[in-house]
């Protein structure tokens, strides 16, 4: 007994003046601890899936532009075809101006669109918003 060091066990701390508040500190502690770890793999999983939901949309917008600019330049060349003879200078203009207003339009589209997404990270920062809330009002 004299090599082993001195544990205090559930029923000295019971005895000892303060142990009903060390238990108490170490219950606060592991659940503080517990409240980080549900918080970081809340933020874990949120990054995942922007991160599969970002790749996801690059690998479909960058199909829909193929085949869009395919199309495109398809229509454009049947345009010029057809007015070969006639006007194609004329012809050549419009198709140009036509595709700067959409390109125009389109890149408004996607900054209105960027800027209404909901904020990175935001289901995170509201749940430690709200833990933060709560601790302050317990203390």
């Amino acid at each position: 007994m004299h090599g082993e060091p001195y544990e205090p066990g559930p029923e000295t701390e019971a005895r000892l003046p303060g142990g009903g508040l060390l238990q108490a500190a170490r219950r606060m502690l592991a659940t503080l601890i517990a409240i980080v770890h549900t918080r970081l793999e809340l933020f874990t999983t949120e990054i995942q899936e922007e991160i599969y939901r970002a790749a996801g949309v690059l690998v479909w917008g960058m199909i829909a532009l193929f085949f869009g600019s395919l199309t495109v330049l398809m229509l454009a060349v049947t345009i010029l075809v057809i007015f070969w003879d006639d006007n194609r200078v004329l012809a050549a203009i419009l198709i140009t101006a036509t595709f700067l207003v959409l390109a125009l339009i389109t890149a408004l589209l996607a900054r209105a669109r960027l800027r209404a997404r909901p904020g990175f990270m935001s289901a995170s920062l509201e749940e430690l918003k709200r833990d933060r809330e709560s601790l302050e009002r317990a203390m």
